[in-house]
C-alpha cells in the first residue's frame, strides 16, 4: 500500500452496491455474517480475497480514496463500500462494524485469503447458535511469494470473528485489537496472509506502521533511552531469526528477520525525533 493521499473531505462517502452475486446456497449459513474490510490501493490483492468470500451476507468496505480500481473491483463483488478519510487503523475497523447490518463480524485484511477448510469450519459453526461470543482465526505469512511453514509466523491467532454485541476494535491507531467479553475459540485451519511481494511494498508500508507506532508510544509516554536504540538491531534479529525459527524458512526468513529487525530500529529512532522535537518546541515557546 501506497502512503494515504489528499482527502476529499472529511465526511465519509456511502457508494451503493452493484446488484448481483447472490450468496450460494450450498455455501449460506444460518446465522448472518458481515464481513468487513478497510482498503486503500489494494487492487493487486482484493479480488483474491473477495473471490473467496462469498458465503457471507454482506461485505463492508471502508475505503481511504484508493487511486487505484480498489473500488471498482469491490463494487463488482457487491461490496456495500464507504470512503472515509483515514483516521488510524482502529477507528477505520470501529467504523466498518458500526456499518454492518449483522451481528457477527469477520474482519479479514485486502491482503488475506480464508481457505476453503477453514470456510468449513466457520460454517459449522454458523450453522446454529454459536456457543462463544468470539474465534480466533490462524493466520500463516506468505512473504516475498513464499509460505513460512515453519516458526511463529506461520501459525499466529488473531480474533478476528466476532458478535460485535460483546465488543469491537481498541481505536489504535496502529496495531489495533479486539476487545471482547465472553467465551471464546480457537478454529484449526488458518487463512494465509499475501504481505509483501517486493522490498519496495515492504518499505513503504513500513515507513507509514513505524511513524504511527512510534507517534501512539510518545502520546503513551513512552521514552526511547538509546541503549535500546542500539541493542534492538542484534536483539530483534536475534528474536526472529533463531528463537522464532524463520532460519528454516530459507532465505526468505532470513530477509523477514533482518526487515523485522529494522522495523523497531526506524521505531525507535522516530521515538526520539518525535521527543526531541517536542522538547525543542516548548523551549522555543518558553523564550
Amino acid at each position: 500500500m501506497l502512503p494515504l493521499p489528499e482527502q476529499p473531505a472529511d465526511r465519509s462517502v456511502y457508494l451503493k452496491p452493484i446488484e448481483g452475486f447472490p450468496v450460494p446456497a450450498s455455501r449460506r449459513a444460518a446465522v448472518k455474517v458481515s464481513a468487513v474490510i478497510i482498503t486503500y490501493n489494494e487492487a493487486k490483492n482484493i479480488r483474491r480475497t473477495l473471490s473467496h468470500l462469498d458465503w457471507c451476507d454482506e461485505i463492508i468496505i471502508v475505503d481511504s480514496y484508493s487511486t487505484d480500481e480498489t473500488v471498482a473491483i469491490c463494487r463488482e463483488f457487491n461490496c456495500t463500500v464507504y470512503l472515509k478519510k483515514f483516521e488510524g487503523y482502529g477507528a477505520q475497523k470501529q467504523y466498518a462494524v458500526s456499518k454492518a447490518s449483522h451481528d457477527w463480524i469477520l474482519n479479514i485484511d485486502a491482503d488475506e485469503v480464508l481457505s476453503d477448510s477453514l470456510f468449513m469450519e466457520i460454517a459449522s459453526v454458523m450453522r446454529k447458535t454459536p456457543r462463544h461470543t468470539g474465534y480466533y482465526l490462524a493466520i500463516g505469512l506468505v512473504f516475498f511469494d513464499k509460505e513460512f511453514l515453519y516458526g511463529k509466523e506461520s501459525w499466529r491467532y488473531f480474533l478476528r470473528l466476532f458478535n460485535k454485541n460483546y465488543g469491537n476494535f481498541t481505536d489504535c491507531p496502529v496495531h489495533e485489537k479486539v476487545r471482547l467479553k465472553g467465551p471464546t475459540h480457537k478454529f484449526h485451519h488458518k487463512m494465509l496472509h499475501y504481505s509483501y511481494s517486493g522490498i519496495h511494498q515492504w518499505e513503504e508500508k513500513c515507513s507509514r506502521y513505524s511513524t504511527l507506532a512510534a507517534r501512539n508510544a510518545v502520546a503513551k509516554g513512552r521514552k526511547m533511552p538509546v541503549v535500546l536504540v542500539i541493542l534492538s538491531l542484534p536483539f530483534y534479529f536475534f528474536k526472529y531469526y533463531l528463537l522464532e525459527l524463520n532460519f528454516l524458512n530459507g532465505i526468505e526468513g532470513f530477509y523477514w528477520s533482518v526487515l523485522s529487525a529494522y522495523y523497531h530500529f526506524i521505531k525507535y529512532i522516530k521515538i526520539r525525533e518525535l521527543y526531541k522535537a517536542e522538547k525543542n518546541k516548548q523551549i522555543f515557546n518558553a523564550q
